[in-house]
């Protein structure tokens, strides 16, 4: 019998990308979810796709996590049984361009600070209570390599991943007496839409960021995430760092062909 049946994973960003490969893994082992992101319809057809094959409950939330009073009255409106949470994903995170420092635009660093960082403090902040009320729980953070060495050009987006690396370190000690995990899962290259919408739809300039490699998928580190939410009671992984094969760190790629 799977770990997780019938216990409730909450996921950010599920719309898309690593989010939505965490609800098709974590369905398949019979767990029901609450997945938000601002795309309603995507979230609306993932949810009774993984309904039909898994025989779970999935209920779908517009909400975009850069706006607390939203965040705060959605969590504070669901049922007595949608409230014990057990798995916080906190997965939704975006890049804007890849500008030096003195050339960045302002509504890209606000975008990316006020989604990587705010976002994940406001979902915390509101989903947190619901385990600490019951002593028990699991709080999952999506971060990067980039929160653990920088790139070229990567200044704003790298400082908001830092900043997840420290609030999952900071949140574990907030949590030690509470019987509440806390990870981080930290991937290096992966293909989703992260490129395209740095790049903002430009799909060509996208492809070639993973030119000459193979790059992750989203269900390598959905599959990542799963191990971490499976381990026995008294186990916390606190973090994990995974990258391709051909990835040896934030600027060292191999690329074939060059």
């Amino acid at each position: 019998m799977s770990l997780l049946k019938g216990k409730i994973t909450f996921i950010t960003g599920a719309s898309v990308g690593i989010g939505k490969a965490c609800a098709e893994v974590f369905a398949k082992e019979k767990s029901n979810l609450i997945l938000i992101a601002r795309r309603i319809d995507k979230l609306k057809t993932l949810a009774k796709k993984l309904e039909k094959e898994h025989k779970i409950k999935v209920k779908c939330l517009k909400i975009d996590v850069r706006n607390y009073e939203q965040i705060e009255e959605v969590v504070n409106s669901l049922d007595n049984n949608w409230k014990k949470v057990d798995i916080l994903i906190n997965n939704a995170g975006l890049s804007r361009g890849l500008d030096k420092i003195y050339e960045g635009k302002k509504d890209d660093w606000d975008e990316m600070i006020d989604t990587n960082i705010k976002g994940l403090a406001y979902v915390t902040r509101h989903v947190v209570p619901l385990m600490v009320k019951r002593k028990a729980g699991h709080i999952i953070n999506i971060g990067s390599t980039a929160g653990h060495e920088v790139y070229p050009n990567g200044n704003i987006y790298a400082a908001t991943k830092f900043a997840v690396n420290a609030l999952s370190q900071s949140t574990r000690l907030d949590v030690l007496d509470k019987g509440i995990k806390v990870t981080s899962v930290d991937p290096g290259m992966v293909e989703t839409e992260f490129s395209v919408v740095r790049f903002r739809g430009d799909k060509e300039k996208a492809k070639n960021v993973y030119k000459g490699l193979k790059p992750l998928s989203p269900k390598d580190v959905a599959e990542t995430v799963l191990f971490c939410a499976t381990r026995s009671k008294e186990v916390n992984i606190n973090q994990i760092i995974l990258t391709p094969l051909a990835q040896a760190s934030s600027t060292q790629v191999y690329r074939k062909g060059k």
